[in-house]
């Protein structure tokens, strides 16, 4: 039976530490091929995560039953779910979710450059200990390209660059298709720090989430949060409920 690795053993409990999980749910479709949004709110719900980053959303889509992906995962976590479509297909929807049930509004939910598949992202403020926290959502292209512009858009003055995070906690969360070694990455970990998850020096993967090869899912953030702790969730449901294996993360405020 797998288990969760960890990079750290404990988190002191504290309202000064967040703990976010970043998932690309797969339209909640698992290994047997089966929709299910329930044992996708199953693993996020036994990670205690409070702010939560969701990747490849069915809303309204004939092929996942025409649920509210987004409504049922945050409806189970007594959540409120902040979705954002990056594509729509007649009436059907398919995007990216961040998820929280701490005080939060929407800054900013829009595209990104795209050559391909439409691709956008989600920026929301939450406040915790009386701090507001700025928290992006993304979901990048498969070209390396396509990748780096999305990478400068995203680090550009409409998001993170924008005045209200130059002094403010900024968390970044997404699937970068994009390995640690790649451009993109690169560039988005120059002006941000990286949360990751290893073991022995070696980067853990995400993706498949049957047999990890490929790290291709990440958390960076800046010099207000410090993090505590990183693991894979990699238990056999983890493995079942979706394509990839979701990230968890604690980070402290930093005063």
């Amino acid at each position: 039976m797998g288990s969760p690795r960890m990079m750290t053993p404990k988190v002191p409990p504290s309202r000064r530490v967040l703990r976010a999980l970043t998932y690309n749910i797969h339209s909640c479709r698992g290994s047997d091929r089966r929709h299910d949004p329930g044992r996708i709110a199953e693993v996020i719900a036994a990670s205690g995560a409070d702010v939560i980053a969701l990747q490849e959303l069915d809303v309204g889509r004939k092929r996942s039953g025409g649920i509210d992906q987004a409504e049922a995962i945050a409806a189970h976590l007594k959540m409120r779910a902040h979705f954002h479509p990056a594509l729509y297909v007649e009436d059907e929807r398919y995007g990216d979710a961040i998820l929280t049930a701490l005080p939060s509004i929407r800054h900013r939910a829009a595209a990104l450059p795209s050559r391909g598949e439409p691709r956008g992202a989600l920026w929301i403020e939450i406040q915790l200990d009386g701090q507001r926290m700025q928290i992006f959502n993304t979901h990048f292209g498969l070209s390396s390209s396509e990748r780096m512009l999305q990478a400068e858009a995203l680090l550009g003055p409409g998001w993170i660059g924008h005045d209200c995070c130059r002094r403010a906690p900024v968390l970044l969360l997404g699937d970068f298709n994009a390995i640690p070694s790649s451009r993109a990455f690169r560039r988005l970990s120059e002006p941000l720090q990286v949360a990751a998850p290893r073991l022995g020096g070696r980067w853990l993967a995400t993706f498949p989430a049957r047999l990890p090869l490929l790290r291709l899912d990440h958390i960076l953030h800046n010099e207000r949060l410090r993090p505590i702790s990183a693991r894979v969730i990699d238990t056999p449901l983890a493995r079942k409920a979706s394509d990839h294996l979701p990230i968890v993360v604690d980070l402290e405020l930093v005063s």
